[in-house]
């Protein structure tokens, strides 16, 4: 089991953090589901306070460059083991920076990786 951040958490079923979420919960990961709004993704709460005292194995992105300035700081004092850049939310100056702390970036589809066995 590993323990997953999604980051761009949406009650919208056709979003990819939706699936995602469902998904690796499917895959019995314990998920911490972030958004900027609350609400719930079958039966995972979307939280909207960032998780500081946690532990992850994992972050998955589901928000765009433009948009990963403010997490940049977070996600690199949380240390993941790595963080899945999905399809979109490619970003090389901040996977450079997680590379130089000792964080895997992998640019990758969280959904394939679970079907794959790859997670």
């Amino acid at each position: 089991m590993k323990r997953t951040l999604v980051i761009g958490a949406s009650e919208k079923p056709e979003r990819y953090a939706y699936k995602a979420t469902v998904m690796l919960n499917e895959y019995k990961h314990d998920t911490y589901a972030y958004g900027l709004r609350a609400g719930n993704i079958e039966g995972n709460t979307i939280q909207t306070t960032w998780p500081t005292d946690q532990v992850f194995d994992t972050v998955t992105l589901y928000v765009g460059p433009q948009n990963q300035g403010d997490y940049e700081a977070k996600i690199l004092a949380l240390h993941p083991k790595r963080v899945v850049f999905n399809p979109g939310t490619e970003n090389s100056e901040f996977e450079a920076k997680l590379e130089s702390a000792g964080i895997e970036a992998i640019e990758a589809c969280t959904l394939v990786l679970l079907r794959t066995n790859q997670y």
